[in-house]
């Protein structure tokens, strides 16, 4: 596809590594010619500087013949602006990234006025990403599908837990729990395991059930499903007023330490029923004062990853609370991995995971199998893909065992008429059916790419 993207930040620049990896013909356009010159030499793509919300540059770029236009700078009126000249330049389709929160009351105007396809919020991407982590501590990521009926967790397996030693088949015999464990971590191994393999401590294993058997399931391995009773936010940005916002109406009380005393008073303003103080983290007396040994749940959200990181790693020292860390920069990956942060969410991740499930999507409209779900899982080294089959073809019917399924790809869950199936080599795929698929082959576009 032929695609543009406007701004090369931390979510531009992302997006067009995920999507050039993808195979997309991309052009990206931003006013700093040094960092679209990096950006371009480093992904092998065309670069273009200038304003992208102008009609000249967009002809330039080629909009005329695109497919897409992303639009994902710093301002959320450039963006909008864009995607309205774009769209009557001649792009097919148009997404803007869309992140104050007095704009989320008009995006259903906005997308039907400007003609938008999508919007993009990375910011409340993110918070809903933990929320939903607070909601069910025990797992360290929770990826749903088949619209929350069914969900992905990562979890870590500790030195006393009682699967160490256990091969998944004395799981199944001993816990009698209807999951699959679909994916392990051990190192930097990627493994999607049979019958015979032998969980270890360290291991982390992703975990695919319906929402009561997931909760069944850690209740069997003895792990704690209970969400927590409060949380202490350090930073007041736009991730902790979405995340304040969604975790108040569950009866969670919110604690937010944020060192700016202007943004402390629009915080109290904003958000009356959760407690805001005025001080610096950085101060661990601050912290203490503050009850951070008591907490049941930490989130480290400031804008600096560092800070966040030594923040997260002194909340584990004085506390059993459930941490939460916000990392921005992809480039200490490797390092930052290495550290019990907790959770760690990506806003970039989020974000370039939407635009690559929605191009995915776009691609195969004409085609039987959908993609109706996409996530990176295991640091983005596999893929959690839903396809829907929409209608009977060489896959439909046949026994899975008797499917010539490719190395590394697991058929991990059916979603028949709204309930779930932890599928065997007996089961068959129907017309309807959804279909949960994990794999270590990226790029898969069509339900039939699982098969040699």
């Amino acid at each position: 596809m032929q695609i543009i993207i406007v701004g090369c930040g931390k979510v531009g620049s992302t997006i067009a590594e995920q999507l050039s990896a993808e195979g997309h013909d991309i052009v990206i356009v931003d006013t700093d010619e040094s960092v679209v010159k990096a950006l371009a030499t480093r992904l092998d793509i065309m670069g273009l500087t200038g304003n992208g919300a102008t009609h000249t540059i967009l002809v330039e770029a080629g909009v005329e013949d695109a497919d897409l236009l992303i639009a994902v700078t710093e301002s959320d009126e450039l963006n909008l602006l864009c995607c309205m000249v774009g769209k009557k330049a001649g792009a097919e389709h148009t997404i803007a990234r869309v992140r104050n929160p007095e704009y989320s009351q008009d995006i259903g105007f906005m997308k039907k006025e400007l003609g938008l396809a999508m919007t993009i919020n990375p910011e409340y991407a993110a918070s809903t990403e933990m929320a939903r982590l607070l909601r069910f501590p025990s797992a360290i990521e929770i990826d749903t599908f088949g619209r929350g009926r069914v969900e992905l967790l990562e979890y870590k397996i500790v030195e006393d837990n009682i699967l160490v030693g256990k091969s998944l088949i004395d799981v199944g015999r001993n816990i009698k729990s209807d999951i699959l464990i679909c994916a392990v971590e051990r190192g930097e191994e990627v493994i999607i395991p049979n019958g015979s393999f032998v969980i270890q401590s360290g291991d982390i294993i992703s975990v695919v059930a319906s929402t009561e058997n997931a909760r069944d399931f850690f209740k069997k391995v003895g792990c704690s499903n209970t969400e927590v009773k409060d949380t202490m936010i350090v930073g007041g940005g736009t991730i902790a007023y979405y995340l304040a916002n969604q975790l108040i109406p569950l009866g969670i009380k919110v604690k937010i330490v944020e060192k700016s005393h202007e943004r402390c008073e629009e915080l109290s303003a904003m958000l009356p029923k959760a407690v805001i103080i005025h001080g610096d983290a950085a101060d661990k007396d601050v912290l203490l004062e503050e009850g951070i040994e008591n907490c049941s749940s930490f989130v480290s959200l400031t804008g600096i990853d560092e800070e966040n990181a030594f923040l997260s790693l002194y909340a584990k020292s004085v506390s059993n609370a459930k941490i939460v860390t916000k990392i921005n920069r992809i480039a200490f990956d490797e390092i930052i991995e290495k550290f019990d942060l907790g959770s760690m969410i990506y806003p970039k991740h989020i974000t370039a995971e939407y635009i690559v499930r929605y191009v995915r999507g776009l691609q195969n409209s004409v085609g039987s199998n959908n993609v109706e779900a996409l996530y990176k899982i295991i640091h983005g080294k596999a893929e959690a893909l839903e396809f829907y089959i929409k209608e009977d073809s060489e896959m439909t019917g046949a026994t899975l065992e008797a499917l010539p399924i490719k190395e590394g790809v697991l058929l991990a869950c059916i979603i028949r008429n709204g309930k779930v199936m932890i599928p065997n080599g007996k089961s068959t795929l129907q017309k309807n059916d959804s279909v949960i698929i994990i794999t270590r082959i990226t790029g898969m576009q069509n339900l039939e790419d699982i098969l040699k």
